[in-house]
């Protein structure tokens, strides 16, 4: 039985997801009924992050075990033929036998575009966020760097996160503007729920003038959500890239 690694790239305006929901579209739920149609085989896909409704992926990786001796890049057409348009395999090969998707993950990036000021933009409105205040770029970005480290992010993520623990490590975050589009990258070794969303939000508002650094510093020093800034919507957040080696 081969074990397949696939890197995918797709919209996630029209999905519940990643994870299978009943009489929901997903794109686990797509990926598995594409393999099926194609092998007769029904398999689990393990992706390498749960993806939330909204949210878009530019290097998802996703794997799954196979019985089916068809040879990779027939694999890969055939799901490509068998996906609708907003979900594509961008590339397929052989990994080894105790790879997952998931917990084999080390790095994981996750990039959130939004529009800051003007008028929202109706044509984007499902891949661009809109924030409608002016912004300190400065600003955000000395905040930013507050963030980098390995710190207790609890007050960073969504009250209900279920969780064992909230530690996770921030390798860097860099902020570029084009026009009004700033987008925001973001690396870590892991992250909580609505973490980046928070993030962005929270340097947002500092760069508005609506939060302080001390707020900053006291969301993460007492773990506090009341003190870290607004969850932005799913739409503007995409996951970038995952790497499996230091």
């Amino acid at each position: 039985m081969r074990n397949i690694k696939i890197v995918l790239r797709y919209n996630g305006a029209h999905f519940y997801g990643w994870q299978k929901q009943k009489n929901l579209r997903t794109v686990q739920g797509d990926l598995e009924d594409a393999i099926f149609a194609i092998t007769g085989e029904r398999v689990e896909v393990f992706g390498s992050g749960r993806t939330d409704k909204g949210v878009h992926a530019l290097g998802q990786v996703a794997s799954f075990h196979l019985e089916t001796n068809i040879p990779l890049k027939n694999l890969q057409n055939a799901l490509n033929d068998r996906l609708q348009s907003d979900v594509r395999v961008m590339s397929i090969s052989l990994a080894k036998d105790d790879f997952h998707a998931r917990f084999s993950a080390k790095i994981k990036t996750y990039e959130y575009v939004v529009q800051v000021g003007g008028v929202s933009d109706a044509i984007k409105s499902e891949l661009v966020a809109y924030f409608p205040y002016d912004v300190d770029l400065e600003k955000m970005k000395k905040a930013a760097k507050m963030l980098v480290g390995k710190h207790n992010f609890k007050g960073f993520c969504a009250a209900d996160t279920q969780v064992t623990s909230f530690e996770r490590q921030i390798f860097d975050i860099q902020i570029k503007k084009v026009g009004k589009i700033y987008k925001f990258s973001v690396t870590g070794n892991g992250f909580l729920y609505n973490m980046v969303r928070i993030f962005v939000g929270t340097l947002l508002d500092v760069g508005r003038g609506a939060l302080s650094f001390d707020d900053v510093e006291k969301a993460l020093t007492l773990g506090e959500r009341k003190h870290a800034g607004q969850t932005m919507p799913a739409c503007g957040l995409y996951l970038k890239s995952v790497k499996y080696s230091i």
